[in-house]
């Protein structure tokens, strides 16, 4: 939960929020954060386990907090998901479109069916969220989107074309739905993590070869944590970022 020396957002309390890719990684950080403020948290994952244990951890430190496991590039499913997220906690304010996979592949490689499968699983789902979850936040009066982009194809980073291609895709679908979401009070914005320091990317990534390269790169000393894109998240989601919308907020440390 919240400690003293953390923000307060009052209109996040009893907010329902959704959020994708909750189990790990920066998607955990956002869902402990929501948590924090008393939002009422949906999280959909497809690991299971880790899910269950988040919610279980959560539910009894006070959260309400529900888990639904999905695997996102089934649409039909992820659409169930959002309807049992919203019957449960009631019409969705806030949504999450933080789940992605930056694996690694080399372009002569890549087949019709492994291409269709990276932007499945990075940027199709965003999309068939907002529409899932939209004619429920026009009802409720207003709300906010938060998809989250990459750094990657800012920096020209090769070695993963699929997954930047997707990334550089979430800019147009932020300013598309920011201007047709608009007129019902439903804010869309992006947010864009430098080189975050997950455990995934330690485990697979992070060697000391890029660890020299962020630290040039960057402006700021240290390293961005999965807790810093929480805050930003948090903020856009509350009603401090009232006018806030068709933005892309860069939380890299400065590197661009």
């Amino acid at each position: 939960m919240a400690s003293s020396a953390d923000a307060i957002y009052p209109s996040l309390q009893g907010c329902p929020v959704l959020v994708t890719g909750g189990a790990s990684g920066i998607g955990e950080a956002i869902v402990r954060r929501f948590a924090g403020q008393g939002a009422k948290v949906g999280f959909l994952d497809i690991a299971v386990e880790q899910g269950q244990a988040l919610a279980e951890e959560l539910k009894q430190d006070g959260g309400e907090v529900h888990f639904v496991p999905c695997d996102l590039t089934d649409i039909e499913a992820l659409r169930e998901a959002v309807k049992q997220v919203a019957d449960t906690l009631g019409p969705i304010r806030v949504l999450v479109n933080n789940a992605a996979n930056d694996d690694r592949h080399d372009w002569r490689e890549v087949t019709p069916e492994y291409w269709d499968a990276r932007q499945a699983v990075n940027i199709r789902h965003q999309f068939f969220a907002i529409q899932a979850v939209a004619p429920g936040m026009i009802d409720a009066g207003g709300g906010s989107i938060i998809n989250f982009g990459s750094i990657s194809w800012m920096l020209g980073q090769g070695g993963m074309p699929g997954y930047t291609t997707a990334k550089s895709a979430v800019h147009g679908l932020t300013r598309s739905f920011a201007r047709d979401l608009g007129g019902h009070g439903i804010r869309v914005n992006s947010v864009t993590p430098g080189w975050v320091m997950t455990q995934r990317q330690l485990d697979l990534w992070v060697t000391d070869e890029s660890m020299r390269e962020i630290e040039q790169g960057q402006v700021l000393k240290g390293h961005v944590q999965p807790d810093h894109l929480a805050r930003m998240v948090l903020f856009l989601a509350s009603d401090e970022s009232a006018m806030c919308s068709a933005q892309n907020y860069m939380v890299d440390a400065g590197w661009l």
